[in-house]
């Protein structure tokens, strides 16, 4: 199959002008006129992973998070993008991104299932689409009532992770949550006003973390890269693409870091 009937369909499902202004989308670098037949699944695209891709035999590769954010002046071999940018031309492989428009668009409704939430509403609203309100993260009710630390331990063993880290009284009571993936620091205010008991997320710093939980909110840092594999996992198992797995058009890859890993731990009455 061509490269453009698979990004075609990616682009009627999470369309790119839902993505936020300042992100970048979409077909990043190839010729979507190409023949695919093996596509590369990733969270980034480091040079590890390129190469991991490359020795997987993959024609096109598909990333949440997009390789190029901002204009570039120079492409050469001097540079980290720059090498990527120069393999992937001369390996003549497809590159397509989707990030803030599958957070709005998909994410956020994965990741309130991921942590066990129902009757969920939109934590940070961006836009009305086909009469429904978007946007980024999820408020809910937990299925409920339980403390810190369970509901902690729930995150962790839903989104399989060794670790998560923990900021408020593990024994307090909690059955409100959010929920964004990432980096959501900067929906804690959006959090606060939607009355939630704790918060899911990630890249919450040492500060942020402190008075966040003086302000009477509970936060579960489950990483980055944490809250966003499961992208990979929900884009294998969509029904399209499955279908072109049964008849045999395209095999899948997907590349699977690590999880970072210890044990639950947290700051109790902080």
């Amino acid at each position: 199959m061509k490269a453009y009937e698979l990004t075609s369909w990616l682009e009627k499902k999470y369309p790119s002008d839902a993505a936020e202004d300042w992100d970048n989308v979409g077909l990043l670098a190839g010729d979507d006129t190409n023949e695919i037949s093996h596509v590369f699944l990733a969270l980034d695209l480091t040079e590890e992973t390129l190469a991991e891709a490359i020795e997987d035999g993959a024609d096109m590769i598909i990333t949440h998070h997009p390789m190029i954010f901002s204009g570039i002046k120079k492409i050469n071999n001097h540079s980290f993008t720059g090498r990527k940018i120069l393999t992937l031309i001369q390996k003549g492989i497809v590159y397509y991104a989707m990030h803030t428009n599958y957070d709005v668009l998909g994410m956020a409704d994965l990741s309130a299932d991921y942590t066990k939430m129902h009757d969920t509403t939109v934590l940070s609203v961006t836009e009305e689409r086909e009469g429904e309100v978007q946007g980024f993260g999820r408020v809910g009710k937990l299925p409920r009532e339980m403390t810190l630390r369970e509901y902690a331990q729930l995150v962790k063993e839903s989104l399989k992770l060794n670790d998560v880290k923990v900021y408020g009284n593990l024994d307090s009571m909690v059955k409100c949550a959010a929920v964004c993936t990432g980096s959501g620091k900067s929906m804690i205010k959006d959090v606060i006003k939607a009355g939630a008991d704790v918060y899911v997320t990630g890249d919450i710093d040492h500060h942020t973390g402190i008075d966040t939980v003086a302000q009477g909110l509970a936060l579960i840092d489950a990483g980055h890269y944490g809250t966003e594999y499961i992208f990979m996992d929900e884009i294998i198992n969509e029904n399209w693409l499955i279908c072109l797995l049964a008849a045999e058009l395209i095999t899948v890859f997907t590349c699977w870091y690590s999880r970072n890993g210890g044990r639950i731990y947290g700051t109790e009455n902080v």
